[in-house]
């Protein structure tokens, strides 16, 4: 065994920065830990809580938890935090190329970690949930990049209108980038400030399902709520796409496609870069 695998020299206090892309495949599965919102997961407090029943948390487990599990056994460390590109709501689908991510491991006991080995326990864990692309090693500057970008996603919406719609009307709607004004939606109203924002949506395809569902593809502005541009939530989104068809309209599934650039075009490079099988310097890698 190696020096670095045995961990000879690395600071108590050392990080390491692994970066990748994820799939998230069902829609019961938060990007990090749910916590009870009532005992906040404390081990006293969470005994006897009615909301989570003494677990803790509200969901089993979290992207950030499928993937540092698996790392932080490879790194030997349980301390690590999790990076997101953004995230998506628990009942939300990320598809496409996936979101990219970086996990900071905090006082590892082993450098010397064959990432793609790593990348393929954890998709061996949760075939059919979570899919990991790309992991590779980073440096801290990344996390700021990712918190700090904007990127316009494009999604598709399972919708369903409560009214008859006019097909020309539904297609006229194709190919428009529609700016919308949008109060703060009572779901988020406890953790976001209660503002007026305005956001575009463009929409890609509008096509009849049966009966009286729509499949929705559309593109939208970093901060743009999608669920809301749908149903309109009672007018604090206007126009919503309930105005615009004449109809009223809500969200019944979402999937997000793909991450695209601010201005919401495809980016130059979706995937990861190449990536060495060992770390080549992990002094570069270390905080």
């Amino acid at each position: 065994m190696s020096e670095l695998q045995r961990g000879a020299g690395v600071p108590p206090a050392a990080k390491v920065f692994v970066e990748g892309r994820y799939r998230k495949l069902v829609r019961d599965l938060p990007q990090t830990v749910f916590f009870c919102p009532e005992c906040k997961g404390h081990p006293r407090r969470r005994r006897g809580c009615a909301r989570c029943e003494g677990f803790g948390k509200l969901t089993k487990d979290s992207v950030q938890e499928l993937i540092g599990w698996v790392l932080g056994a490879a790194f030997k460390t349980r301390k690590h935090k999790f990076h997101g590109a953004g995230r998506e709501d628990v009942n939300v689908r990320m598809l496409g190329a996936g979101r990219p991510f970086v996990v900071e491991l905090i006082g590892p006991k082993v450098l010397d970690v064959d990432l793609a080995a790593a990348e393929a326990e954890i998709n061996r864990r949760n075939a059919g949930r979570l899919e990991v692309l790309g992991l590779h090693w980073t440096e801290k500057t990344r996390v700021a990049a990712l918190k700090e970008a904007k990127h316009a996603k494009q999604y598709q919406a399972r919708v369903r209108t409560l009214a008859p719609v006019d097909p020309a009307r539904a297609a006229a709607l194709v190919g428009q980038r529609i700016t919308l004004l949008q109060h703060t939606p009572e779901r988020v109203a406890h953790r976001r400030a209660q503002l007026d924002r305005e956001r575009w949506i463009e929409i890609v395809e509008l096509t009849p399902l049966e009966g009286s569902e729509w499949n929705l593809v559309l593109r939208a502005q970093h901060g743009a709520y999608v669920k809301e541009s749908i149903s309109g939530e009672g007018g604090a989104t206007r126009p919503s796409l309930s105005e615009l068809l004449g109809a009223p309209a809500e969200c019944v599934e979402l999937d997000v496609l793909e991450i695209l650039t601010e201005e919401g075009a495809q980016p130059a490079e979706s995937a990861a870069p190449a990536r060495p099988a060992r770390a080549p310097d992990f002094g570069a890698f270390l905080d």
